[in-house]
């Protein structure tokens, strides 16, 4: 079966070129990579007249695909960049058979099921979205119901099978994936000093699971709630002797996460002995300012083809988007793709689970039969200045451990 390519990155100018035509790939033992055809905005920034560009229009015979995300509400800000992500992949695409369906799930469950209903009503045959979990588990049963397929933003995996599949960043893999690379560089007792939340027995737990099965073992967990200073002392090591760890996860951003990394040091736990392991929590570049934390380890999508969908972003909107509208940019573009085959049921599960993949602007990317995402991540360092990938994310799935 041919794969389709639905983005292709060039390099061999000075600067980034857009370059390549969506067309069936015959031959290849890779993921589709992901391509992006030249549109008015390529090789630099979006005129000013037409800052915000419109989807294209669609053809007699348009697919309909919907949209469901918080377009009001608390997260609207959120829903509404993420909306234009998803515009911006439609008029980057070219696509001129596919159009939008955007609908409010105003944040709320209900809100959720009588946007699912509306769209199915509507006619369309793919819904994108929701953004949280129990809004995705409101849908679900409708759109099955309507034998429509999900692809949804909620990390939650419990929603995810049958008919949903989720393409959001799931914390267990970026565990899996950093642990792995902690061990190829000698780590070998680990540690957590996790938030007392669902997040953080999260990642705690997963971090047991990795350790295990890579031949490690994880002598602490903590979690805090509130002021971390109190959980702090007790991973530090009495008396100056070195803690009974070498690598600790921190599965905190932001200003808290500065400040526990300034903390841990104070109170004996040395960067320069002890590995810090981040969360995605970390692909954040306010925290390269942060000495304590350089040299931190954390896994992300690899920075090269993000740094497309940013630039690309900022000149048509005039802002930088936030960090999880490259989801609903890669959603609506594997869309985008899969409208375009012969295929009477272009998004078919298995179409979308096509095993070779897909590579997006989050990178190399596809679908199990469980309805999880798999993804080829980077380990990062951080450093002053600017995050250095140590290790390269793969470029296909062979041999891949998720």
């Amino acid at each position: 079966m041919p794969r389709w390519c639905f983005a292709r990155l060039a390099s061999r100018c000075a600067a980034l070129l857009l370059c390549g035509v969506l067309a069936a790939c015959g031959g290849r033992t890779g993921p589709a990579p992901v391509g992006f055809p030249q549109s008015p905005y390529a090789g630099g920034p979006a005129p000013a007249t037409a800052p915000h560009p419109p989807p294209p229009a669609p053809g007699p015979q348009a697919i309909k695909v919907a949209v469901l995300l918080p377009l009001s509400g608390a997260n609207a800000d959120l829903g509404k960049a993420m909306l234009e992500a998803a515009q911006l992949a439609l008029f980057t695409m070219g696509s001129d058979n596919l159009t939008l369906v955007p609908r409010d799930t105003t944040g709320t469950v209900q809100g959720a099921a009588d946007a699912a209903k509306a769209v199915i009503a509507d006619g369309a045959k793919l819904i994108i979205g929701p953004l949280v979990a129990d809004e995705v588990e409101a849908v679900k049963p409708i759109a099955a119901a309507a034998n429509v397929n999900v692809i949804a933003f909620a990390t939650k995996t419990e929603v995810a099978g049958g008919n949903v599949f989720l393409i959001g960043f799931l914390p267990r893999q970026e565990v899996a994936r950093e642990v792995s690379f902690a061990r190829e560089r000698g780590v070998k007792r680990f540690a957590a000093l996790a938030p007392n939340t669902a997040y953080g027995h999260l990642m705690a737990d997963s971090l047991k699971d990795v350790v295990a099965s890579a031949g490690g073992t994880v002598t602490r967990v903590e979690f805090f709630s509130g002021d971390p200073s109190g959980t702090i002392k007790k991973l530090a090591p009495a008396n100056g002797a070195a803690p009974n760890f070498d690598g600790l996860l921190l599965p905190e951003g932001g200003s808290q996460l500065k400040q526990i990394a300034q903390q841990l040091k104070a109170a004996g736990v040395d960067p320069a002995q002890v590995h810090f392991l981040g969360s995605g929590l970390w692909d954040d570049p306010d925290i390269e300012s942060e000495p304590t934390l350089a040299g931190g380890w954390f896994a992300a999508s690899p920075p090269e083809t993000r740094q497309f969908f940013l630039s690309r972003y900022q000149s048509a909107y005039g802002h930088q988007p936030p960090r999880l509208a490259s989801l609903a940019f890669d959603a609506a573009a594997l869309a985008a793709v899969l409208a375009k085959s012969p295929d009477p049921d272009p998004f078919s599960q298995s179409a979308i689970l096509n095993p070779n993949g897909f590579t997006g602007v989050d990178g190399l990317f596809r679908f199990t039969q469980q309805g999880l995402v798999q993804r080829g991540l980077a380990v990062l360092e951080v450093q002053p200045g600017n995050d250095v990938v140590v290790s390269p994310a793969p470029k296909n799935f062979q041999d891949f451990a998720s």
